[in-house]
């Protein structure tokens, strides 16, 4: 801790210096100078052997031009990302910096820059520049999922980051919920359907198992709504409960869910869902 203390006092006079010369350059342009007329291997050139410094110096510059814009400079992110790419290109492994950075620029104006394609831009060069590293590909994933609403690409990159050394068992539950989420049930079966096989008794296997039983609802759900136009288009009326479709013949069981509680039915619309006292109910259950 010495060694470390007496070093990094050692390297201040250095980075200052090569600080004051960044300021010097583009004094001239006033504060916005320095993230529209240098990049980050201008800078690198002008702070030999101390890049990964320079690159934290610039995380905060970043940081606390986020912040000012947040609170008091009236929510222009403008220079959000070259601040954040002249940090990335300064330290290619800052993970802090693609992961923050991402979300300053994807998150919707005015908490963020409302900018998500360079905000996934960042995460993808995040990636490239850090093949094994898992927790941002798994932030690739996700945000590629929540801010561009792509269940299928998402999820794909969130089982990639799966199967990375040391990332953790829950990533492909992750992909699975994605994929459930963004109506591709078949895809999320299998996945929750090999998660279920291949797992030890005990609370991976048992998760596994309640969303296969919430798929199987969603389905049987489904199957019912059709059930309800098809006698609405025989008999000229819609239904004025699902019992009505047991009597008619069409349901050859009570209309219950995997977990023996009766589905909910909506006359108006003659959608079928699952019922809210079902334990198989989630919040979310519109998703696929």
């Amino acid at each position: 801790m010495r060694a470390a203390a007496l070093a990094a006092l050692c390297f201040l006079p250095v980075v200052v210096l090569a600080q004051r010369q960044i300021d010097l350059r583009v004094s001239a342009f006033g504060p916005q100078g320095e993230a529209l007329y240098l990049t980050g291997e201008q800078i690198r050139r002008l702070s030999p052997g101390f890049e990964d410094l320079m690159a934290d110096v610039y995380w905060l510059r970043t940081v606390q031009y986020y912040g000012y814009q947040r609170l008091w400079g009236g929510q222009r992110y403008e220079l959000l990302h070259p601040l954040v790419d002249i940090v990335t290109d300064l330290d290619s492994r800052l993970e802090i910096a693609y992961h923050y950075g991402a979300i300053f620029l994807c998150e919707s104006h005015p908490v963020g820059a409302g900018d998500c394609p360079r905000g996934i831009a960042l995460l993808e060069k995040g990636v490239r520049h850090n093949p094994t590293n898992w927790r941002l590909r798994q932030d690739l994933g996700f945000f590629t999922f929540t801010f561009l609403g792509d269940a299928q690409k998402g999820a794909r990159i969130l089982r990639e980051a799966a199967r990375l050394p040391g990332a953790p068992f829950w990533l492909e539950a992750l992909a699975a919920e994605i994929l459930q989420k963004g109506g591709d049930r078949e895809t999320s079966r299998r996945i929750w359907r090999q998660m279920y096989e291949q797992s030890e008794v005990g609370p991976v296997k048992y998760n596994a198992w309640a969303h296969l039983r919430y798929l199987d609802a969603l389905d049987e759900a489904d199957a019912l709504t059709r059930l309800v136009r098809l006698y609405e288009e025989r008999t000229g009326r819609r239904a004025a409960s699902l019992d009505e479709l047991l009597r008619a013949g069409l349901l050859r069981h009570p209309p219950v869910d995997p977990a023996g509680v009766p589905f909910s039915y909506d006359r108006e619309s003659g959608k079928v869902s699952i019922s809210r006292q079902s334990e198989l109910w989630r919040p979310l259950e519109t998703g696929g």
